[in-house]
C-alpha cells in the first residue's frame, strides 16, 4: 500500500520533536515501557493506533466510517487508511511542538516501507523478551469476569488462590492467556513482525533492549 499522492512528508525537526516507534512481542511490556518513556520524557505524546482507530470509529469520523466498513466485514483495515490515521494525529502532535511515540503500527515490513513515505522515524525501541518469559508471565494471569479485576500468580496474587479478593467468586483464565494460545500469538508475531527489526536496523535507528 502507498500513501495518497501529494501528501507531504512529516519530519519532526530535532529542536521541535521526534518520531519514535516501540516494537516487541505481545505481552512483552510495550505498555509498561511506553508509560515510563512518557513519564521521563513529557515532551512525548503516546499514539496507540488500536486505541485511536477505535476512537475514530466511535466518533464517526471519515476515517472511522471507512475503517468500520472493513471491520464489519471481518477484513483488515488497509495500510493506506491506517497511515492516514497516523498522519492525521501526528500532524496535531507536531503542531503542538511535541514528539510522538507510536505503538501498534507498523506491524509488517510493507507497512514500515509505506509509513516511511510519510514519516521520518528517528528512533525505534525494540524490546527483545524471551518467548518462554512471556508465556509464563501471561499464563499466570487470571481475571474476575464481572469486574475485570486482573491478578497474576507471581506479582499480584489473590489473597485466596483462585478467588477474587472482593467478592470471593472464582477467577478464570481467558482462552488467549493459556500457554498454547500465547505461543501461537508469539509465533505469528515472529513470522510477520520480526522483519521490521532488520529493516530499522539497516536504517540505523534501532535500539534493542533485552529483558
Amino acid at each position: 500500500a502507498t500513501c495518497r499522492p501529494g501528501r507531504r512528508k512529516l519530519s519532526a525537526a530535532s529542536d521541535a520533536g521526534h518520531f519514535m516507534l516501540i516494537l516487541g512481542k505481545p505481552g512483552g511490556g510495550k505498555g509498561t515501557i511506553s508509560g515510563k518513556v512518557l513519564k521521563d520524557f513529557p515532551m512525548f505524546s503516546h499514539l496507540s493506533t488500536g486505541d485511536v482507530l477505535r476512537q475514530h470509529v466511535r466518533d464517526g469520523t471519515d476515517i472511522g466510517v471507512e475503517a468500520k466498513s472493513y471491520m464489519d466485514h471481518g477484513s483488515l483495515v488497509p495500510d493506506e487508511l491506517m497511515i492516514r490515521l497516523v498522519v492525521e494525529d501526528a500532524e496535531t502532535v507536531i503542531q503542538d511542538g511535541k514528539s510522538l511515540l507510536l505503538d501498534g503500527f507498523p506491524r509488517t515490513y510493507e507497512q514500515a516501507v509505506a509509513l516511511d513515505e510519510t514519516l521520518d522515524v528517528d528512533l525505534v525501541i525494540n524490546l527483545d523478551i524471551p518467548t518462554e518469559t512471556i508465556v509464563q508471565r501471561i499464563s499466570e494471569r487470571w481475571i474476575h469476569p464481572a469486574s475485570g479485576r486482573v491478578y497474576n500468580c507471581s506479582y499480584n496474587p489473590p489473597r485466596v488462590e483462585g478467588k477474587d479478593d472482593v467478592t470471593g467468586e472464582s477467577l478464570v483464565q481467558r482462552e488467549d492467556d493459556k500457554p498454547e494460545s500465547v505461543r501461537r500469538r508469539l509465533a505469528a508475531y515472529d513470522e510477520v513482525t520480526s522483519p521490521l527489526v532488520g529493516y530499522y536496523e539497516e536504517k540505523g535507528v534501532l535500539k534493542t533492549f533485552h529483558g
